[in-house]
């Protein structure tokens, strides 16, 4: 029989994502969520104490006068060895794995997952998924690590900076990582293997390849200060405060990095996220069976035959059209922007 704490145990095995501040260690975020898991499944109720037979001896008072024999009587009473006081919390240990980390100057979305769900953790990063971030820049300065934390080591003008040459920087680094992309998926684009992969939008580098971005735009420019949006594949932080440094020196300038938040980490958003205060069991149960009712519910959706979008069908019969009449360049195109949802 399964005690009220292993039941809620078994509730807290499942993925789910915390918003991580900026500032602390990924470490300390997860020990604190490993010591909340930890209270609110040691303060379920416990089973009520067993049982044993014990033979009392009988109160000399009920013992005849002149009789010698020892009267002993049967007694059911607690047993102490399993009370929490005597043996401690019934669990003291939790597994709590973490997967895409973020340094201690980056916040965002954070997974993680508890007791048997560190297996799916691992599979969702082996299936390449991609993660949006919001990068906060400054234009004027240089760092020795592109970050505003860093040892400043040159300032520069901006003035002659706007934001259509700013765009433009940004379309040309698109472009190239697009290349890249294609060239890391070791795809051949003439085939029919390289258009359904397309089609399906599940183009990926193959092995191990540098940092990718599959996307790169502007949210806000008011100089020095511009923010931009990317989303990547095998980046690390020091790789997306490097994205703004190269981003001012193709504008002749100078850029640091102010701030990077993760906004999205494959199918987990900051929608998602847990803030500080519901690092809790409850509300850990809770995020765990969203994430699965809403998998369950997309698997069901791209099973059922006949949801192709008008874009999508657009596309195919464009993909079509110029694979019969020989327009490689025109393949090319179609399947680059099927690649990257453009």
């Amino acid at each position: 029989m399964t005690t009220p704490s292993v039941r809620v145990f078994h509730k807290l095995e499942g993925l789910f994502s915390i918003y991580k501040p900026p500032g602390v260690h990924w470490k300390l975020v997860r020990d604190t969520v490993k010591t909340n898991l930890l209270k609110g499944i040691n303060a379920a109720p416990p089973p009520a104490p067993r049982q044993r037979v014990q033979f009392l001896a009988e109160p000399t008072g009920v013992v005849a006068e002149g009789s010698n024999e020892l009267t002993l009587s049967v007694a059911s009473v607690p047993t102490l060895a399993h009370h929490p006081l005597v043996s401690g919390p019934e669990f003291q240990h939790i597994g709590v794995g973490v997967g895409h980390r973020l340094d201690v100057f980056s916040s965002g979305v954070l997974v993680l997952g508890v007791g048997q769900a560190n297996k799916a953790l691992t599979d969702l990063y082996r299936s390449h998924v991609t993660r949006d971030y919001t990068l906060e820049g400054e234009l004027g300065m240089a760092t020795d690590n592109f970050s505003h934390t860093g040892r400043l080591i040159e300032r520069t003008t901006y003035d002659h900076i706007t934001r259509d040459k700013l765009e433009r920087v940004l379309a040309m680094m698109q472009g190239s990582n697009q290349k890249a992309l294609l060239t890391y998926s070791k795809v051949d684009m003439s085939t029919q293997e390289a258009y359904e992969l397309a089609v399906k939008g599940e183009l990926h580098p193959d092995g191990k390849s540098p940092p990718i971005m599959t996307g790169l735009r502007l949210l806000h420019f008011q100089p020095p200060h511009f923010t931009l949006e990317v989303q990547c594949l095998n980046e690390t932080q020091r790789y997306l405060c490097r994205i703004l440094h190269e981003v001012g020196l193709e504008l002749r300038s100078t850029a640091v990095c102010k701030g990077v938040r993760r906004t999205r980490d494959g199918p987990f958003t900051l929608q998602h996220a847990l803030t500080h205060q519901h690092w809790t069991s409850p509300d850990v149960i809770q995020a765990i069976r969203q994430y699965c009712s809403s998998r369950k519910a997309s698997k069901a959706k791209h099973t059922q035959p006949g949801k192709d979008t008008g874009t999508a069908s657009q596309r195919q019969e464009m993909a079509e059209e110029a694979a019969v009449t020989g327009d490689s360049h025109r393949l090319h195109s179609v399947l680059t922007s099927k690649a990257f949802g453009s």
